[in-house]
């Protein structure tokens, strides 16, 4: 019979939600930052499927829409630093 391999040490997840964020590298205002950043995208993403016909119209509300979206990813990709240099945060 083979020998069983071990893929994971054992980690003590007694103390909640403190030790989880801590084993994902993940702080609880980084998860908030994170899911700013989720909804930010779907409204993002909603406004480039409801473009109209008129196509001066579809280009405003389509750059409007890109530009959300980009906003959506600096705030994912950095959000953390950009709010940890506003207040008092620990990194």
């Amino acid at each position: 019979m083979p020998k069983s391999v071990i893929l994971a040490k054992p980690v003590d997840f007694s103390t909640g939600f403190t030790d989880f964020f801590d084993s994902i590298g993940m702080t609880g205002v980084g998860l908030v930052t994170k899911a700013i950043a989720a909804v930010i995208a779907v409204i993002a993403v909603r406004m480039l499927l409801q473009t109209p016909n008129d196509p001066k119209q579809a280009l405003r509300n389509g750059s409007m829409a890109i530009g959300t979206l980009f906003v959506a990813v600096i705030l994912a990709m950095y959000g953390s630093d950009l709010f940890s240099t506003v207040t008092d945060a620990k990194s």
